[in-house]
């Protein structure tokens, strides 16, 4: 992905009504926050899932990580661990990250060329103006860590047209690393994973899907929770899919053609 630097200038972005506005943030990520193209909205590759034999549905939608749980918004989420008193906190670098969806992006650079805008610096300059001042700009993540257990914590957001909300979470710590060859090294990793896993089932349940799925339905576009070695990924691919769906027809109303006449 290509990466352009915005300064934040000790403040955070805040989309209201398609027009964007500063307010004072204690935490100034390095005065640095990291914009990144969005990723292709039409391709999604969504697990089939189904319930184990004589197993019932849970409430995924009430699962947090961390306490942070799906549909927050950004503010909830960087209520939580952006004051510092939390376990966790905002990662050293690039902790927070924006980004345009493709199809608006394509959108924009079409206008801006249409404006005699074609150098690749100037370009950019005016299609990232363009997307901060129509609200197109978001909060697509915020990467969160535990410098004491090297844990972390990615937060994945719809973009502002489904209310800019937490769609994925993912935590990752170091269950699964084997320090060395020796036999040592191998033992500790078990029982670091039986531990792992106790304190997964002690705090989620039994899993109601394979030996590591809590589904809320038989549906993949609904609320789920999977569990890897060391990893617990919750997430609403219904709510992304419908933030792409929304993202991409209205891209698609709001192109700039020209006004041809025939």
């Amino acid at each position: 992905m290509k990466k352009i630097w915005f300064l934040l200038l000790m403040c955070t972005v805040i989309f209201s009504g398609g027009t964007v506005y500063a307010e004072e943030d204690e935490f100034s990520f390095d005065n640095f926050a990291i914009v990144e193209d969005g990723g292709d909205s039409e391709s999604m590759d969504i697990e089939k899932v189904s319930l184990n034999s004589g197993a019932s549905v849970v409430n995924v939608s009430q699962f947090d990580i961390a306490g942070i749980m799906l549909g927050m918004s950004y503010d909830e989420v960087n209520n939580l661990f952006f004051n510092g008193s939390g376990l966790y906190a905002p990662r050293r670098n690039n902790s927070v990250i924006y980004t345009i969806n493709k199809d608006w992006k394509y959108n924009l650079d079409y206008e801006c060329r249409q404006n005699k805008i074609f150098t690749p610096e100037k370009l950019e300059k005016c299609i990232y103006s363009l997307a901060r001042n129509r609200g197109l700009l978001y909060v697509s993540e915020i990467h969160l860590e535990r410098q004491f257990t090297g844990e972390t914590i990615d937060v994945y957001f719809t973009s502002n047209a489904t209310d800019n909300v937490v769609w994925k979470i993912v935590y990752n710590n170091d269950v699964n690393t084997i320090e060395g060859a020796n036999e040592k090294f191998a033992n500790q990793r078990e029982k670091k994973i039986l531990s792992f896993w106790q304190g997964v089932l002690d705090k989620y349940g039994t899993p109601n899907s394979d030996e590591d799925k809590w589904i809320s339905s038989e549906n993949a576009f609904d609320p789920m929770m999977k569990a890897y070695y060391g990893q617990l990924v919750l997430s609403d691919n219904g709510l992304n899919a419908n933030d792409s769906a929304n993202n991409i027809q209205a891209a698609r109303n709001n192109f700039q053609a020209k006004p041809y006449a025939f």
